[in-house]
């Protein structure tokens, strides 16, 4: 037996929150009957969910790993016309969603994947997943602010520690590697305005155990089984929920 919302997310037809609110609308119906609660448990084997008019089945687990290029939006659609980042892949893999989101105009790796209980994972705050930026700003960065930025720059009222290593410094502007573990909106972005240096040019050289490496702009490929491996045992040593709420 298996909670209603976990299987949903399983599917990939929505994360888990999504999927809560999906039920609570009365979007989803088991064996033909509506059901408004999250937690309620169904066989996977044997219950009839249908979402949409559409049954949901559990699909082989596609993990994906994109290098995206500037001027893609990280989603599966746009009302406005713009590319989006699945049509770099095609539809060979089925549905496939972004986990989390890379800027407009940033570079770098974006996983995709059809299994929601594992986007959901990597990007709740409960797992602090690393995630580490190539970061070039505005002016030259003075010491002073590069400490501020180690020991936490205060934004939404918490402060958000980063690791920093400087890789480039000329008077109009610095070039930084900089460790996060939280997916924040903008955060990166908002970080560094918040010291007085815009950034002007952002890539996400690596997520949790997962490096792009050498993968060309615009290129995908299929994680391997030993980075598979590694993001399962991330998962399994995430710290319990009031320790990260401590950090």
């Amino acid at each position: 037996m298996e909670r209603l919302h976990k299987f949903m997310a399983r599917t990939g037809v929505a994360s888990r929150r999504r999927a809560e609110e999906l039920i609570a609308a009365g979007a989803v119906k088991v064996n033909g009957r509506v059901v408004t609660t999250p937690g309620a448990k169904i066989d996977p084997e044997r219950d009839r969910v249908v979402v949409a008019g559409q049954r949901l089945k559990v699909e082989a687990p596609v993990v994906l790993m994109l290098h995206k290029p500037s001027g893609y939006l990280s989603s599966t659609a746009d009302p406005r016309g713009r590319r989006v980042v699945t049509d770099l892949v095609g539809p060979q893999f089925g549905r496939l969603y972004p986990v989390g989101r890379l800027d407009y105009d940033a570079t770098g790796l974006l996983l995709l994947t059809n299994d929601g209980e594992l986007a959901q994972r990597l990007m709740h705050p409960r797992y602090q997943v690393a995630r580490t930026y190539r970061v070039t700003l505005a002016g030259e960065v003075a010491p002073a602010v590069l400490a501020t930025l180690g020991d936490g720059v205060e934004l939404d009222g918490r402060p958000v520690p980063a690791d920093v290593k400087v890789l480039k410094r000329s008077p109009d502007k610095t070039t930084l590697e900089l460790t996060v573990r939280e997916g924040r909106y903008h955060l990166v972005k908002r970080l560094c305005e918040r010291l007085g240096h815009p950034v002007l040019k952002l890539k996400r050289l690596a997520l949790g155990p997962l490096s792009l490496g050498g993968l060309p702009r615009g290129a995908w490929r299929e994680l391997t089984p030993r980075e598979r491996q590694e993001l399962r045992r991330l998962m399994q040593s995430a710290p319990t929920q009031g320790a990260a709420q401590g950090k």
